[in-house]
């Protein structure tokens, strides 16, 4: 392995915003009920296998490598997706407790830092959550469709930024120079 690659740009890194994208998508989109017949039960098989399994995979992985953020990332990700697709029904305050927990989970990983991508897909997965365990708490589910929305943009972000960093896109926002842009009038 090479120890010259920075941390989170090694296909590790690749491979856990995929599993994480995908996930978060099929998450998202069953929480918003916009495609007839598909809910969020339906996303328990690849919360299991592909956010669960494969992202703690994934993490181990990183860790290996020395990325200590991606894999502490995708590792702890890894266990809490495979621990929502296994723990089958709980009562609403035990499932909105849960994605509180795991909504602080998110935003310690949004407020680490690491790129602009990363920041913004751990982010918007972190409103999700918490905008997902105050519906289940107050049983408000248009709050979860709104919390499913977030997922959906959560998960586009993560591929966009797999994608991107297999095919060589752009992953960071041009930032102006201090002064540049602005004319004095007088």
């Amino acid at each position: 392995m090479d120890k010259d690659v920075s941390a989170g740009s090694g296909i590790t890194t690749v491979v856990g915003r995929l599993a994480l994208g995908i996930t978060l998508l099929a998450f998202g989109l069953g929480h918003t009920a916009v495609i007839d017949g598909v809910s969020a039960t339906d996303a328990v098989s690849i919360a299991q296998y592909v956010g669960g399994i494969a992202l703690f995979v994934a993490g181990l992985m990183a860790l290996r490598e020395g990325d200590s953020s991606g894999g502490t990332a995708f590792s702890v990700l890894g266990a809490l997706w495979f621990t929502w697709a296994v723990a089958g029904e709980a009562s609403v305050n035990a499932a909105g407790l849960f994605l509180l927990l795991f909504a602080l989970v998110a935003l310690s990983l949004t407020l680490a830092g690491g790129d602009q991508l990363g920041q913004g897909m751990y982010g918007l997965f972190f409103v999700a959550l918490l905008l997902m365990a105050i519906a289940g708490f107050a049983g408000n589910d248009g709050l979860v469709k709104v919390g499913g929305w977030f997922a959906v943009a959560a998960g586009a972000v993560a591929w966009y930024a797999a994608t991107a960093a297999l095919a060589h896109w752009p992953t960071a926002l041009p930032r102006r120079a201090a002064g540049r842009g602005v004319t004095a009038t007088g």
